[in-house]
């Protein structure tokens, strides 16, 4: 391009002017030239012009090919955030039922399949529930899972407490039970702080002891176990014996884990009390109910087998109060069956935070019916049911004639060598930093 311009300057400047007289076939070739030049010229000025709207061209395309870029990446971006709007992931609670018959507590222990437990199903409930990522169901501390009680083998709960992270998915209820075996029911959710422990936040835990009520006939009383009712002046004396535990006590002889100075060893318990027998399939029931602050390995069903042998005449009502001595005494222990966690109570999270204006009272009033019509359903069948097939009551009973309940320290130390209960791997009654 710069040669034929400077070609075209050199050519003007060396030839006349075609009206001059030098001019001739000269001028003609000229012309023709200067023709030839303006026609490359004007093709060299549309090849230009056309570069040029090629390179405006491309420079569209890389544009909009940034902005469909720019495009599909807000795009994303917004069907994701809009996505995390819908389920969100926050700290919440689930008040749980369940009947333990036939699973080994409800701890889960991950990687054993050989022990089936609650958490088992409620975990593969909640990520099938699309609650959870399948990784927190593997890794449940991603999720911040925590039981409020461990519930031992075969051990009911009415009023189960866990605390996670979940995605608050529309009909998150419904799509968990979906999930769940008929046996085991999510009945209540509610939103707690981001920091909340439903282990660490309890103050207390409600237990219930369903029995039959012959197992406190007298030992000399020849008992037909259908036809056993209750009178009201043994009844008085069972809650006499109950109301001897309200307080602060040792109860290092109620379970198998503490020593007599032990300070962990030392519980308070705030009620305990049997209600009115009832008839179930001919046989008559009674539920004794306790309430404290954290109970030990055995330690609920322990005080119930140390107050029926008491009743029955097996021991003194003075062995409740040298229990409590460092002296070891022998004290029974109740069948697993009939034991049932029937509340967890968070009354200073409730006195902080139920009424701050964002978070509930952790309260199930309006569960109470769903609660009593499980129990109706699953829980109160199970156990009689399976006390009637199995007559686990009437065959530990038979048991109590062998215990000493005078016997000394050393004596009693020499037994529990001797005569270790397979029984005593069944885990705690209740839930706390000692039974977990």
């Amino acid at each position: 391009m710069l040669r034929l311009r400077w070609g075209l300057r050199a050519v003007s400047r060396g030839l006349s002017a075609p009206g001059s007289a030098a001019c001739g076939g000269p001028c003609r070739r000229l012309r023709s030239f200067l023709t030839m030049a303006e026609d490359l010229r004007a093709a060299v000025a549309s090849q230009a012009k056309r570069l040029s709207s090629s390179s405006e061209v491309l420079e569209r395309l890389e544009e909009n090919g940034r902005q469909n870029k720019r495009l599909k990446r807000d795009a994303g971006e917004e069907d994701a955030e809009d996505q995390n709007k819908k389920s969100p992931k926050r700290k919440i609670v689930l008040l749980m039922a369940y009947s333990g018959k036939g699973y080994h507590g409800m701890q889960r222990n991950v990687g054993s399949s050989q022990f089936k437990t609650i958490e088992d199903d409620l975990v593969s409930a909640l990520v099938q529930s699309g609650c959870i990522p399948e990784n927190h169901g593997e890794d449940m501390k991603k999720m911040s899972f925590q039981r409020c009680a461990r519930t031992d083998k075969g051990v009911s709960a009415a009023g189960q407490i866990v605390s996670l992270k979940v995605r608050l998915i529309d009909d998150i209820l419904e799509k968990i039970n979906n999930h769940l075996p008929s046996h085991i029911r999510i009945l209540g959710l509610k939103r707690v702080t981001g920091g909340f422990n439903s282990k660490n936040k309890c103050d207390a835990r409600t237990y219930s002891y369903m029995l039959p009520t012959f197992a406190f006939a007298h030992k000399d009383d020849d008992v037909q176990e259908e036809v056993y009712r209750l009178d009201k002046e043994t009844l008085e004396k069972v809650n006499k014996l109950l109301a001897c535990y309200k307080g602060t006590h040792n109860f290092h002889n109620f379970t198998s884990q503490k020593g007599p100075r032990d300070p962990s060893a030392k519980r308070y318990i705030m009620e305990m009390y049997c209600g009115e027998p009832f008839l179930r399939e001919d046989i008559e029931f009674a539920v004794i109910k306790v309430k404290g602050q954290s109970f030990m390995m055995h330690q609920i069903r322990k005080m119930i087998g140390l107050v029926i042998a008491i009743v029955k005449g097996y021991a003194a009502e003075s062995i409740i109060e040298r229990s409590w001595g460092e002296e070891k005494v022998d004290v029974p222990k109740a069948p697993g069956l009939g034991l049932v966690l029937e509340r967890v109570h968070f009354e200073k999270y409730n006195r902080r935070f139920g009424n701050d204006g964002l978070h509930e009272p952790l309260e199930w009033t309006e569960e109470e019916e769903k609660i009593a019509v499980f129990k109706e359903q699953y829980i109160y069948p199970t156990i009689i049911n399976t006390e009637r097939e199995e007559k686990s009551m009437a065959n530990w009973l038979s048991t109590l004639s062998i215990h000493d309940f005078s016997s000394s320290a050393v004596e009693m130390q020499a037994n529990n060598r001797n005569s270790k209960n397979s029984s005593d791997l069944e885990g705690s009654d209740g839930c706390d930093d000692d039974s977990d």
